[in-house]
């Protein structure tokens, strides 16, 4: 998996990928997470996350076909393109 490189790794008795970023405050963690909210309304295919202070973690999965698809594979690009720019 091509994600790999760039820090995702594949949850043990899930068929979903999960990352973890820090940002420098938690202003940049939530800026972050909002754009990545907008995208993901617009996809319609909202991501299971966690946020504390500048650490947020994130999981993809896609419920309907149980498992990852092609849409989690496009929203983690999307996601990995977002946190170069914070």
């Amino acid at each position: 998996m091509a994600l790999k490189a760039t820090g995702w790794v594949e949850v043990e008795e899930r068929d979903a990928i999960y990352k973890e970023l820090h940002f420098k405050t938690f202003n940049q963690a939530f800026g972050f997470m909002t754009r990545v909210a907008l995208q993901a309304e617009k996809m319609n295919h909202h991501p299971e996350w966690f946020n504390v202070y500048n650490k947020v973690q994130i999981t993809l999965t896609t419920h309907d076909c149980g498992g990852l698809s092609k849409r989690d594979i496009k929203l983690a690009k999307f996601i990995d393109k977002v946190a170069l720019t914070m």
